[in-house]
């Protein structure tokens, strides 16, 4: 483009005539219309521009569309994950309470068995000092057969002999006076033996069912007991006796009921020596297959 000045020596060269005026009201007029088509193309410019711009507006919306979309699914999943993870939480503390018990029963079991154990091993230390003192008594008594510098060394007769007085410790007997039936026996003027004949138990034969005598076996110390029972309207009494010494009486008087009564006694005896019963004079006795009237006695020890 060129500029006023220019143009204004080029027509003077020219030889035209032409006013500055002119000049610049020309300069002016292409200014303004290069001006216009400047602000036309920027119009234009402008206009693509946002033609161009509003699809791609509407292209990020519907993305961050889809991405809220996909973001609540993830925080819809994320929230059943997290439910799930609760109720597994839930479970699991359940499972952690259950064993705390279990573990506190075991625990209580433990302290049980360790009690139990602790009695135990107390009932062994007792065994175990009752055996030392056993052993240490077993000690002594060889010290003892030593000192004396015995043997056991036992014949055949000793043995017997041995077993024998085994068996004669076996002292032992029980009887009544009928084994069947119902009978009375009495009243008689004086004393009358009687004659137990139903044996119970006569353990050493030293009872005579026959004759109703004990003979003893061996001396020693016996115990010898009577019971009696008796109708109404009678005497009922049953006394005891060694050889010919009254011992001791069972007795009862008269009564409109059935009588019952018994006595006993100790007796040191000497072998051969005899007990008996006797029936009271003017009393009377009754039995049965029951046997409420029996004669008993039995070897407590040796003397």
């Amino acid at each position: 483009m060129k500029t006023s000045r220019a143009l204004l020596a080029e027509t003077q060269l020219r030889g035209e005539t032409i006013s500055e005026d002119d000049i610049y009201g020309e300069e002016e007029t292409r200014e303004n219309e290069v001006m216009g088509a400047a602000q036309t193309t920027e119009a234009a410019a402008t206009a693509s521009t946002q033609l161009t711009c509003q699809p791609d507006i509407h292209t990020v919306l519907r993305e961050m569309s889809a991405l809220m979309a996909e973001q609540r699914v993830e925080l819809r999943y994320t929230k059943t994950q997290m439910e799930a993870m609760e109720t597994r939480l839930r479970a699991s503390e359940k499972t952690v309470e259950t064993l705390e018990t279990r573990l506190r029963a075991s625990e209580n079991k433990a302290k049980t068995v360790e009690t139990r154990l602790r009695a135990s091993e107390n009932k062994v230390e007792e065994q175990r000092a009752v055996i030392k003192e056993l052993k240490e008594k077993q000690e002594e008594q060889a010290a003892a057969l030593r000192a004396v510098g015995g043997s056991v060394n036992l014949t055949g007769s000793q043995v017997e002999e041995l077993r024998r007085e085994r068996e004669e410790r076996r002292v032992s007997f029980s009887a009544s006076l009928v084994a069947s039936g119902v009978e009375n026996f009495g009243p008689f003027s004086k004393p009358t033996t009687l004659v137990y004949r139903h044996v119970i138990t006569n353990t050493g034969n030293a009872y005579n069912p026959n004759t109703g005598v004990f003979t003893a076996p061996v001396r020693g110390v016996y115990y010898f007991a009577v019971f009696v029972c008796g109708l109404e309207s009678t005497d009922v009494g049953v006394s005891l006796h060694k050889n010919d010494e009254h011992v001791v009486i069972a007795f009862g008087g008269k009564s409109s009921h059935r009588v019952d009564t018994s006595n006993g006694a100790s007796l040191l005896l000497e072998v051969g020596d005899v007990v008996y019963a006797k029936l009271w004079p003017n009393a009377w006795v009754h039995d049965s297959s029951n046997h409420h009237t029996t004669f008993s006695g039995h070897l407590l020890f040796l003397m």
